[in-house]
C-alpha cells in the first residue's frame, strides 16, 4: 500500500480500612425470569476492585463468598465496606448468579454502564498532546480478545479504543475479566460507522495505521515520527475489511518467522501498542 497525504496537523515525512464490616448475608436468588442476566455482571479479582475503585460507576449489588471476605487484605476490605452493599454468600450463590464456567473467584458486581463517550469527547480531551495514540477494533467479536486487548492498552498508554457498536461484545462478564481491571481505565467509544470515525480521526491530525501481515513496512517503521496515531486491528479470522484498509494511510506488518503466518489479534495488538509506546 502507497503512502498517502499525510492527515491534517501533520507534517509530511518519508518512513524508514477501618470501621465495622458493612457486609450483609445475602439471600438465595430465584431462578425466574426477573433475575438480572449474567451479562450484567462483573466478576473475579482484578474486574471486581477496580469497578469498586471507580467513582464514575454506580453499584447495584455486591456479592462476596463467606470465606473470601475473611481473607481480604485491608485494602480490599475497605473497599468493600465503603460500597455499602455488600453481600456474604454461599459459594451456590455464584452459580445462579453468573453464566455457567464463569471463573469469578467468589467475588462479583452489578454496576450500572459506564457512561457513553463520543470520539469527538476523546479526540477534544487529546488535543492539547501531540503526541497521543487510539486503537480501532474492526469487528474483534471474541470477549477475551478485546478484554486482552483492552489489559495491553493500559499497560502501553493508549488513550482510547474504538470499537462498532455492532459485531463487539459488552463490556461485562469474560471481556471484563480478561481486561484485568482495565475495563475501568481505557476509554472505550462504540460508534455506529467506523468509515466516518476514521474519517474524523484523519481530520483531526491522526495516521490511521492498519495492522497487515501482507505489508511491505515494519510496524517499528511506520510509527517512527509520529505524533497522533490510530492502530487499526481487524478481526480473528479474516483481518481488515477491505473498506477499513482502505481507509488506512499505512498498513504495518510485525517482524516474525516466517513459519508461522499469523498472531492471536490480541497478541498482535500488545506488540504493536509497544511499538507505539517507544516511538522516537
Amino acid at each position: 500500500m502507497s503512502t498517502r497525504k499525510p492527515p491534517k496537523r501533520q507534517k509530511s515525512k518519508s518512513f524508514s480500612g477501618a470501621g465495622k464490616t458493612a457486609v450483609s448475608k445475602g439471600s438465595r436468588p430465584r431462578k425466574d425470569a426477573s433475575r438480572p442476566s449474567g451479562d450484567n455482571w462483573l466478576y473475579g479479582d482484578h474486574a471486581v476492585f477496580a469497578v469498586l475503585k471507580n467513582p464514575s460507576r454506580k453499584i447495584r449489588r455486591l456479592v462476596i463468598g463467606h470465606n473470601k471476605l475473611a481473607n481480604l487484605s485491608p485494602e480490599e476490605l475497605g473497599l468493600v465496606q465503603k460500597s455499602g452493599l455488600a453481600e456474604s454468600v454461599d459459594g451456590e450463590i455464584f452459580e445462579q448468579l453468573l453464566p455457567e464456567g464463569a471463573v469469578h473467584q467468589s467475588i462479583a458486581v452489578q454496576a450500572a454502564p459506564l457512561p457513553d463517550l463520543a470520539v469527538e469527547d476523546i479526540v477534544r480531551k487529546l488535543e492539547e498532546g501531540e503526541r497521543c495514540a487510539l486503537a480501532v477494533l474492526d469487528q474483534v467479536t471474541d470477549p477475551h480478545n478485546v478484554g486482552a486487548i483492552l489489559r495491553s492498552a493500559a499497560a502501553f498508554d493508549i488513550d482510547a479504543v474504538i470499537v462498532p457498536d455492532r459485531h463487539s461484545p459488552p463490556l461485562t462478564g469474560v471481556l471484563a475479566r480478561a481486561a484485568s481491571g482495565a475495563v475501568e481505565s481505557v476509554p472505550v467509544v462504540r460508534v455506529n460507522n467506523l468509515s466516518r470515525t476514521l474519517d474524523y480521526l484523519a481530520e483531526n491530525g491522526f495516521w490511521r495505521i492498519g495492522m497487515d501481515g501482507r505489508a511491505d513496512k515494519s510496524m517499528e517503521e511506520a510509527v517512527t515520527g509520529l505524533g497522533r496515531i490510530v492502530v487499526v486491528l481487524g478481526s480473528e479470522g479474516k483481518g481488515l475489511r477491505r473498506l477499513t484498509a482502505e481507509k488506512c494511510d499505512l498498513l504495518a506488518k510485525l517482524p516474525m518467522n516466517p513459519r508461522i503466518e499469523s498472531l492471536n489479534v490480541s497478541n498482535a495488538a500488545a506488540i504493536a501498542f509497544y511499538e507505539v509506546a517507544k516511538r522516537t
